[in-house]
């Protein structure tokens, strides 16, 4: 193993060949936009992902890829801290953005199906999602369950021959326009307990009755779809994980995302303390005071991940700031659109073709998504609650 001096090195040699710097853009250059959840049409998505499948590619073979993954995939086998050692190497090159579906490909569907898949699966998919050959999808929200994971209601049957068919509507999904596969957590039998009659399926998204329907948010793009799975044949063979047993697999996708949510936002709140220094005008004591307060939220929220990464990296458990972390990003974009109202008055509602200003109208609408996407902050309250510090549940009357 090489030293992480030595490492970092070399990480920034390889990017230098085949990237430039980033140069820090000056106040009123490039691209002012803020906006939580892109608004793309289905030809930019698909655009985008391209372009950043190609880098991911280029990355992984020439072994920058998938660095703390198993060597039997096509990874490193290094510890944690060399990922966060080649993240802020690359952080200072012009390279593509991963958007939120690899970090589900990558970082959640791979391992988990490193953990739980048969020899078979893991073959065919591990090291193809990790390199991002194979793009994937959670297909676990619903409607009707709410923030209630173990309440889906999608409906798997198996056969006479040991295949399944599902039926059922999914809801939220990022990037099932582009995924090749998505993860289905479904209801195989519904006379168990809630936890106990789950199974997740590996779903081909181009399979006959699959249905991708975009969801039109009050930002105008579509970031989110709903999918339906109507009479969708799966072999057994895409089944992951045992029958009954979807809840322990979601789990492992779910602690996951967990660890890999903390950094939501901070990039925004930093564009809103540079649009502070770039009004053209002395702050209001206010101002200030809002001001500082969100500088300091969000040096809380950098330090939470920092102690989540550094138990990581040390193999012990995360503890509670991974749990808290979502609840303090979401705080952190509440007060970021809040400062930034504050700051703007009527421009952040009406162009007036200022840059840096107007665009801030796609954070406002948007953030307060995130108190619902990836569980709700009542859900996380309860997570803390509970499982941190191991209060009681309260009794059901």
């Amino acid at each position: 193993m090489p030293a992480i001096a030595e490492f970092t090195e070399n990480a920034i040699r390889w990017l230098h060949s085949i990237a430039q710097p980033r140069t820090e853009s000056e106040w009123g250059t490039g691209s002012d936009s803020v906006a939580v959840f892109e608004n793309w049409t289905a030809e930019q998505e698909q655009a985008h992902t391209d372009e950043i499948a190609a880098y991911e590619r280029t990355k992984f073979d020439a072994g920058w890829g998938a660095l703390n993954s198993p060597v039997e995939f096509g990874g490193a086998g290094l510890p944690l801290s060399y990922v966060l050692a080649f993240r802020r190497a690359e952080d200072a090159f012009d390279v593509p953005r991963r958007t939120e579906m690899f970090s589900v490909t990558q970082q959640l569907v791979a391992p988990t199906i490193a953990h739980w898949g048969t020899e078979s699966q893991k073959a065919q998919f591990v090291r193809a999602m990790l390199r991002t050959d194979v793009i994937a999808c959670q297909l676990f929200s619903e409607t009707e369950a709410g923030s209630d994971l173990a309440a889906v209601r999608t409906k798997a049957t198996r056969n006479a021959d040991g295949d399944w068919k599902i039926d059922g509507h999914k809801v939220w999904t990022s990037g099932a326009r582009v995924a090749h596969y998505g993860v289905a957590l479904c209801r195989t039998d519904p006379a168990a307990a809630k936890h106990a009659g789950l199974t997740m399926f590996l779903v081909p998204m181009d399979a006959p009755g699959v249905t991708v329907r975009p969801i039109r948010q009050m930002t105008g793009g579509t970031s989110f779809n709903e999918v339906y799975l109507d009479g969708v044949e799966l072999s057994d063979s895409l089944r992951l994980g045992p029958v009954g047993k979807g809840w322990q697999v979601a789990l492992t996708v779910l602690a996951a995302e967990r660890l890999d949510g903390g950094n939501l936002g901070l990039a925004n709140a930093d564009q809103a303390v540079a649009l502070a220094r770039n009004l053209g005008r002395a702050l209001t004591e206010i101002e200030r005071d809002a001001v500082a307060d969100l500088v300091t939220r969000s040096y809380v929220q950098r330090i939470g991940n920092m102690r989540v990464a550094g138990a990581v990296i040390a193999g012990n458990d995360p503890g509670p700031e991974a749990s808290l972390g979502k609840l303090l990003a979401t705080d952190t974009m509440a007060k970021t659109s809040d400062v930034v109202r504050l700051l703007l008055g009527r421009e952040s509602t009406s162009d007036s073709g200022r840059w840096g200003t107007f665009a801030w109208t796609e954070h406002i609408l948007g953030a307060p998504g995130y108190r619902i996407a990836g569980g709700t902050d009542e859900i996380q309250h309860n997570i803390i609650a509970e499982r941190v510090l191991g209060l009681p549940r309260e009794p059901r009357p």
